[in-house]
C-alpha cells in the first residue's frame, strides 16, 4: 500500500534534477564556468588577506607540515613495503632497459664493420 509521500513529490523531483542520468543536477558555484569559479575564489581571498586572516606558510612550517604526513604515512608498513617494491622494479627494468639499448648500440657497430 503507497502512501501520499511515496507516489507523490519524490519520484518527480528526482527525474527533474537528474534528467535521467541518476546523477543530481550541478546548483550554484558547481553550474558556474571555470572563470567565474575562479574570480570568486580569488575575491575571498584576496579579503582574507586584507581582513588578516590569510595563512602564508613558511619554510619550516611546511617543513613541519611535510615531516608529519610523511611520519603518517610511514606507520603503514604494507604502503612502505609496496611502495620499495615498485621503486625496485622500476629501478630493475630501467637497468635492464640501458643494457639492452646498450647491447643494441654494440651489435649495430659490429654489423657495419
Amino acid at each position: 500500500m503507497a502512501t501520499s509521500k511515496d507516489s507523490g513529490k519524490g519520484a518527480g523531483s528526482a527525474q527533474k534534477s537528474g534528467a535521467g542520468s541518476g546523477t543530481p543536477a550541478k546548483r550554484g558555484f558547481a553550474a558556474m564556468d571555470q572563470n567565474q569559479q575562479r574570480e570568486i575564489a580569488s575575491k575571498g581571498g584576496q579579503a582574507a588577506h586584507q581582513k588578516g586572516t590569510a595563512h602564508e606558510f613558511d619554510s619550516e612550517e611546511a617543513r613541519r607540515a611535510g615531516q608529519k604526513g610523511g611520519e603518517a604515512v610511514s606507520r603503514n608498513r604494507a604502503h612502505m613495503a609496496d611502495i620499495g617494491r615498485k621503486g625496485g622494479e622500476s629501478r630493475q627494468s630501467a637497468q635492464r632497459a640501458a643494457a639492452a639499448a646498450k647491447n643494441a648500440g654494440s651489435r649495430q657497430g659490429d654489423k657495419e664493420a
